[in-house]
């Protein structure tokens, strides 16, 4: 274990749990007028409740011991090619939607909102039914995306590039952390305390994790080389993705509780203290250190979440026994507001379906598409 270990360590994990995290907040409107120009669309993604979390264990032992059989009677090769593929595919749109979130970090979200955007809608009477919007910067991004996967896809190695690999494994932690959101500190604790005696039994009590974690060459993993230019000649250290989207998922509740605190008190203003935010990433890095330790120490593979799930706990619970914080934060709810349901009234329904297209500025609105259907029931 060396200074680079350290320096890749922070540099991988840390930035994408960080960017990932703020990426799961809410929009941080200061005014009305931004609902019209910047759409939330939190109400949309799915939490994961209590009765979920029991679930991850037992869906994801039946998900890797099914991939070890595969591996075991049917070759690693077709399965590592098909699945290759598949990653391929799905890694050119997450580096994408990720290269549109570094992007509007770097230049800042104000700057972002004055270049040119476009929407496409498809209307039903007053309702949308589909609405797609873009701005041109994203457009130019699409296809240095595309480099990465293709790359990857077509590389003629018997090993897939290290730098290739991390990249599209970064990409789909750093979405998966703004689409995965625990509904409560309590899931959090259920979900990575169930997962902690997963790690344990399928790391210490069997070959399997090792065997499938080895065996397949596709982006479902972090690999830090110890070498700064990626070379794999004095080996690599070698992390899941599951050990840093699951704590990473328990990070980000903390920093969306660090937001709702601060909303509680002020509605306006965009900066905010993180407390909570910034104790459990620290501790996540702290275990992670650890378990890169043990591991050098006693030259065998670590089940990561035995070190990580304790430390995000722990962090939230130490943290919130010293601010006197326990019972709000640990009854708190992260549960997006609920849409309004329109009722039928009558037995009389009209249709109405518009598609409208807008191209450019906003105030340049050209109808493609008009039509009504009338219908009795």
């Amino acid at each position: 274990m060396n200074d680079i270990d350290w320096d890749l360590l922070s540099s991988y994990v840390g930035t994408s749990i960080y960017l990932g995290s703020f990426g799961s907040l809410p929009n941080m409107k200061r005014n009305k007028a931004e609902d019209d120009d910047e759409e939330d669309d939190d109400m949309d993604v799915e939490r994961v409740s209590s009765e979920d979390a029991w679930l991850f264990p037992l869906i994801g032992s039946g998900t890797l011991f099914g991939l070890y059989m595969v591996i075991q009677y049917f070759g690693k090769e077709w399965i590592n090619w098909l699945l290759g593929i598949y990653f391929s595919i799905a890694g050119m749109g997450s580096v994408w939607k990720s290269s549109i979130s570094l992007f509007v970090f770097v230049v800042g979200r104000d700057r972002w909102k004055k270049c040119e955007k476009h929407t496409f809608t498809i209307h039903k009477d007053t309702h949308n039914i589909l609405s797609l919007s873009w701005r041109t910067p994203t457009l130019y991004l699409l296809p240095l995306s595309i480099i990465p996967s293709a790359l990857y896809t077509f590389s003629t190695t018997s090993r897939k590039s290290v730098l290739l690999t991390d990249l599209l494994s970064l990409s789909f932690a750093h979405n998966a952390l703004s689409i995965l959101k625990i509904d409560s500190f309590k899931t959090g604790s259920i979900l990575l305390t169930g997962l902690f005696f997963y790690d344990i039994w399928w790391v210490f009590g069997t070959k399997v994790m090792v065997e499938v974690a080895t065996t397949l060459d596709i982006p479902i993993k972090l690999l830090w080389p110890k070498s700064m230019t990626f070379s794999d000649s004095r080996g690599f250290t070698m992390l899941g993705l599951g050990d840093v989207v699951i704590p990473g998922a328990f990070i980000a509740l903390a920093l969306r509780y660090d937001y709702h605190r601060f909303f509680r008190q002020s509605h306006s203003g965009t900066h905010f203290s993180k407390p909570y935010f910034y104790v459990s990433l620290s501790a996540y890095v702290a275990g992670l250190v650890m378990t890169l330790s043990v591991m050098h120490f006693f030259g065998k593979a670590q089940p990561a979440l035995l070190y990580l799930s304790p430390a995000c706990i722990l962090s939230f619970v130490i943290t919130s026994f010293c601010r006197g914080e326990f019972s709000d934060a640990w009854n708190w709810s992260d549960t997006p507001p609920q849409a309004s349901q329109d009722q039928d009234v009558g037995d009389h329904m009209e249709l109405r379906w518009v598609t409208t297209c807008t191209w450019g500025r906003k105030e340049k609105t050209h109808p493609v598409i008009h039509s009504a259907l009338t219908s009795t029931t």
